[in-house]
């Protein structure tokens, strides 16, 4: 499918924003922006709701219950912010539409079992590595925290070395 470039956000104006969003997290709940922990406490709570004894018998599940409610935490609310952000933002660039984007070479079954895939592996890297992308490269790199930095040096690496690796299948 051909993309029109003008039908995206300036990168620059977008990066700003984005600054901008990540400034007043800090001011405004003294933290930076992660999405991991959302989706941890999400979990939590369909876990809870099905097997409460294993999440009360772990220590790190059962934490996450201490406040009451794992959805009652700020993450829950910036992860929600961040997706009527994104349909904002392809609303206002005239994107917004149900689509799967895949190249002629692969079906809509398989690019949506690859992005699942993808996205379990992040978010167990996330969980090893204290944090998501977000977290690590927005909240880590402007703390100027060297591991995030690595961090994030090894996930543009692996992109594009995967990247590498499946080009066929978008052409």
């Amino acid at each position: 499918m051909e993309r029109d470039p003008n039908r995206f956000w300036n990168p620059y104006i977008a990066g700003v924003a984005l600054g901008l969003v990540l400034l007043s997290a800090f001011i405004v709940m003294g933290k930076g922006l992660g999405a991991s922990g959302a989706s941890l406490r999400a979990g939590v709570s369909v876990l809870n709701a099905v097997a409460p004894d294993h999440v009360a018998s772990s220590p790190t599940l059962a934490k996450t219950l201490s406040d009451g409610s794992p959805m009652n935490n700020w993450l829950v609310f910036e992860v929600l912010g961040a997706i009527l952000g994104g349909l904002a933002g392809a609303y206002t660039s005239g994107r917004l539409k149900l689509e799967t984007l895949r190249g002629p070479g692969i079906s809509v079954g398989v690019r949506i079992a690859m992005a699942l895939t993808g996205g379990l592996l992040m978010g167990a890297a996330a969980r090893l590595t204290r944090g998501c992308t977000s977290g690590q490269a927005l909240t880590g790199g402007a703390l100027l925290s060297v591991g995030s930095w690595a961090f994030m040096f090894s996930v543009f690496a692996g992109g594009y070395a995967l990247a590498y690796a499946v080009r066929r299948a978008w052409r």
